[in-house]
């Protein structure tokens, strides 16, 4: 079960006044399930997003890439699960485009006014019949207030949906930001996460909705890792519609900012929980750095050591595993000598070896945790980087051995 995660309560999922959003049942990968999910904006909304840099990115990803950088205003948004349309060449691309196509004869809007987004089994021919089949039904119940349903359509292997709200006050007046998203495994964001929907009802003007969009997302699903692979499929997408008629400006954006950033943090830590097989969620920090990249270079290594993560999910204080992991990190001029290393509050190591003071049964203690906090005090300069993981488990290598059965 996911680490300390419940599901979203639908009525504390805020509508985004100029945000309209409908669900289908298309059948694409399985019956019975929501698997379409179509996001209609009023006309004046700003989109900005940040994509993968996999190298073999997704078609939907090439294809909203583009119509974003036709400069047309964005009317809707396309999700389709169960299918990644990923490693599909061109006649992958044809089927993104012919889904922008139907939503957009439906809508009454032209086609680089839509934008296309898949997940799930990669390398497989999209199947567009049973989308575009599915799209009618997702415009008959379009509606502000279906944030939870959009939860759980574009759900792959996630147990839980990942949905949050905030409100925030600027200039006396409210302002809502609530977002969604999916993930689970092959999670390793470079740029942004699988797939993330933020909707805020501020006016934003385009650039600097995009600068807003890449700061939250470097704050949040560039900090995260389950497994170590960056998919093919990754988007982040920020919308504002401006219906509240508070305008954000380089001048006032800190407040925004903020909310936009919170909302991103919670989803992305979210993602982690429902980690594949997690049963633990661990935060790394590690400080005394002499720039954050280093710091985050150090973090990564440990995130994604198997010895680690099997260690931490069988509770077993073999901290060593750590050490190590810090040393191959690549921090050639790193001083072992000056680095301490602490589990929650318990110094592990320090002076190149076991604490004197490190004891067994707190090692114990701590890795019997849910969550867990590993602290690296490199000491030798002042950043400091968080990198948020999780442990491998059995399950883990269950739920992917048999992802496409």
């Amino acid at each position: 079960m996911p680490v300390k995660l419940s599901v979203p309560i639908a009525g504390e999922l805020l509508p985004v006044p100029g945000v309209q959003l409908g669900v289908a049942e298309a059948g694409i990968k399985r019956a019975d399930r929501k698997d379409v999910l179509v996001i209609r904006l009023d006309e004046g909304a700003s989109v900005a997003g940040v994509f993968t840099r996999n190298r073999f990115c997704a078609a939907p990803v090439t294809v909203a890439k583009a119509h974003l950088a036709s400069g047309k205003p964005v009317r809707a948004l396309v999700v389709n699960t169960g299918n990644a349309n990923a490693g599909t060449g061109e006649q992958g691309m044809a089927a993104a485009r012919a889904t922008c196509a139907a939503l957009a004869k439906l809508l009454g809007c032209a086609d680089e006014q839509v934008l296309p987004y898949s997940t799930g089994v990669i390398m497989e021919p999209l199947p567009v019949e049973k989308i575009v089949a599915g799209l009618p039904q997702a415009i008959a119940n379009l509606n502000a207030d279906n944030w939870f349903d959009a939860a759980h359509a574009i759900m792959t292997t996630d147990i839980v949906a990942k949905a949050v709200s905030r409100q925030v006050s600027i200039g006396g007046n409210t302002v809502t930001v609530t977002g969604i998203a999916k993930g689970s495994g092959m999670i390793h964001p470079n740029m942004a996460t699988m797939l993330g929907y933020i909707a805020t009802d501020a006016a934003i003007p385009q650039p600097l909705l995009q600068q807003m969009v890449k700061q939250a997302a470097d704050g949040s699903f560039n900090c995260i890792t389950v497994d170590g692979d960056t998919s093919t499929n990754d988007a982040l997408m920020l919308i504002a519609t401006g219906k509240s008629g508070v305008a954000i400006s380089e001048a006032n954006r800190g407040e925004m900012q903020a909310a936009v950033t919170e909302v991103s943090t919670f989803l992305a830590q979210a993602i982690v929980r429902d980690g594949e097989g997690a049963t633990k969620f661990i935060t790394i920090r590690v400080e005394g750095g002499r720039d954050a990249a280093e710091c985050k270079q150090i973090g990564y290594a440990v995130a994604h050591s198997p010895l680690v993560k099997t260690a931490f999910f069988a509770s077993d204080p073999n901290l060593g595993r750590i050490l190590a992991a810090i040393g191959y990190a690549g921090v050639d001029d790193l001083d072992v000598q000056k680095l301490r290393l602490y589990l929650d509050e318990v110094l592990v190591a320090e002076n190149g070896g076991r604490a004197a003071s490190y004891r067994e049964e707190d090692g114990q203690r701590v890795m019997q945790q849910e969550d867990i906090t590993v602290r690296v005090a490199l000491g030798r300069g002042t950043a400091a980087a968080t990198v948020w993981t999780c442990d491998f488990s059995y399950d883990y290598v269950k739920i992917n051995a048999s992802y496409r059965s």
